[in-house]
């Protein structure tokens, strides 16, 4: 079973920076698609940000230019660096990682920005 652990969540000054960690066991997770997912309250779980096992990324329209995302397949690990935060970013972020068909999901990290 695969279990994910998110770290790195915070509260932050609009223009600020914050980088999201989710660490991964009981996965093949070099060949796993992983990804982060954020729910502001009362909006829907959107996409941010997703790469595959070869290292192709997409990007919510919202955070292009602003956010990377990147996975280090030694450390089992996937990032987020946001970069020029907006109190619009103000969310749950929640790890993915998608195999086999099979997505799980971590418990999730509060990242809120301040205007």
């Amino acid at each position: 079973q695969v279990q994910l652990v998110e770290s790195g969540g915070g509260l932050v000054q609009a223009g600020g920076s914050l980088r999201l960690s989710c660490a991964a066991s009981g996965s093949i997770f070099s060949i796993a698609l992983m990804g982060w997912y954020r729910q502001a309250p009362g909006k829907q779980r959107e996409l941010v940000a997703r790469i595959s096992s070869g290292g192709g990324t997409n990007y919510a329209d919202s955070v292009k230019g602003r956010f990377t995302i990147s996975r280090d397949n030694a450390k089992n690990t996937v990032y987020l660096q946001m970069n020029t935060l907006k109190p619009e970013d103000t969310a749950v972020y929640y790890c993915y990682h998608s195999l086999y068909g099979i997505d799980s999901w971590g418990q999730g990290t509060q990242v809120t920005v301040t205007s």
